[in-house]
């Protein structure tokens, strides 16, 4: 395969350099491939500017379009702002989704990557999701912004009212343990300590206890990751029974977002989210497509979702239930028998955690697991996706 003449590779481009990799594989059978999208805490300010830099020409009219379906500078705000003023979740969601199909597009366009022929599986970390959704096509780019606009302006208020009703801080915090066992008698130690009784569950959980006074565990991420969410107070709270009752003392980090995401706090915004997906429009046009082009993971379910209303459902569920990123992988690796993983998106959490738990970095034989970051990233995963494309499966 030779690559293409490159007139402006931008960023790209070493010295003396004016070629870029065009992808053109079209092998009849290549191994299994999915490509997930990161949640909120991976935002960064100027993190579309390398894109723009690199692929104006395709870049700008996706960063139009963003501003003008949101009705507001929030390229902007992604490009210039502050951190503080990006973390705030009604900024971060929508700039990290709208930049990961921003991404997306680049490599669908400047590369010649056809997803839909490339691609069998999609799925999400919590607000990922929606990416995963889009590029599944299930949603259009523009519905996914505005409801996600819609969606995070719901959280924040339901953040500042609990801070309001209950003073002190509210947020997530991540916990890691030294193995799978150890996560193993954490989780327990923490449902008994939280008088929960069915795994997973948000339904089991002490309902006499208002929201605003609960800590839930909001992401089992991996086989020694989970996140508590809710009251920080009362996080470090649970942290020190666990330490003097339970034997625990799991690293703790405090993660980059401003509201207790998958908790019940965030009951309205599950309301809102049901309201818009079921609402009636006037051009009589669903929001969901069904079906789509590739089967989508569902967070809550940790398996591809299996019809339209079942989608709408989870999706609107998502705000409030257990984020089942280790049971999501565990299905495509153990079942699906998945063999290469493309993270598109910033930040490189996601494409960590899938690597750990499917014991791939980078690229193995068939295989691989790949992050794309960067435009220097994109095309070396391009490279690598059309070395492996031919390889036949064990």
């Amino acid at each position: 395969m030779l690559p293409r003449t490159c007139t402006r590779c931008g960023g790209l481009r070493a010295a003396g350099r004016s070629q870029r990799w065009m992808s053109s594989t079209q092998a009849p059978k290549r191994p299994k491939t999915a490509i997930f999208f990161p949640g909120q805490g991976v935002q960064r300010v100027g993190m579309i500017t390398p894109w723009l830099e690199a692929f104006p020409s395709t870049v700008k009219p996706i960063l139009e379009e963003i501003d003008s379906t949101l009705n507001l500078p929030l390229t902007n705000i992604i490009a210039s702002s502050t951190n503080a003023q990006l973390t705030q979740t009604e900024n971060a969601q929508p700039a990290i989704m709208a930049t990961s199909i921003l991404i997306l597009r680049v490599m669908e366009k400047e590369f010649g990557f056809k997803t839909a022929d490339r691609v069998d599986i999609t799925l999400g970390h919590s607000l990922g999701e929606f990416a995963a959704l889009v590029a599944g096509g299930y949603l259009t780019f523009h519905d996914a912004l505005k409801m996600i606009r819609r969606r995070a302006e719901e959280m924040s208020r339901c953040s500042r009212d609990a801070v309001s009703q209950e003073g002190g801080e509210f947020g997530m915090i991540a916990l890691v343990c030294e193995s799978e066992e150890r996560m193993h008698a954490l989780v327990s130690g923490i449902r008994d300590f939280l008088e929960l009784s069915s795994p997973g569950s948000k339904s089991d959980s002490a309902v006499d206890i208002p929201a605003v006074q609960q800590v839930l565990i909001a992401n089992i991420n991996s086989k020694n990751q989970i996140v508590l969410s809710g009251s920080i107070e009362r996080i470090k709270t649970l942290l020190t029974n666990l330490r003097q009752f339970g034997g625990h003392d799991p690293r703790h980090v405090r993660l980059k977002c401003d509201s207790p995401f998958h908790s019940p706090l965030m009951k309205p915004a599950q309301e809102v989210m049901k309201k818009i997906l079921y609402e009636e429009r006037a051009d009589g046009r669903d929001l969901v497509t069904w079906p789509g082009v590739m089967p989508c993971i569902s967070n809550v379910s940790g398996r591809p979702f299996q019809s339209k209303e079942q989608l709408k459902d989870l999706l609107s569920r998502s705000c409030v239930e257990t984020v089942q990123w280790w049971r999501s992988i565990k299905y495509l690796h153990e079942e699906e028998l998945v063999k290469r993983y493309v993270g598109i998106g910033p930040g490189k959490v996601g494409r960590n955690l899938v690597g750990k738990e499917v014991g791939m970095k980078g690229a193995v034989k068939g295989g691989g697991v790949w992050g794309i970051t960067s435009p220097k990233e994109m095309e070396e995963v391009v490279r690598a996706l059309d070395d492996t494309e031919s390889v036949e499966e064990d």
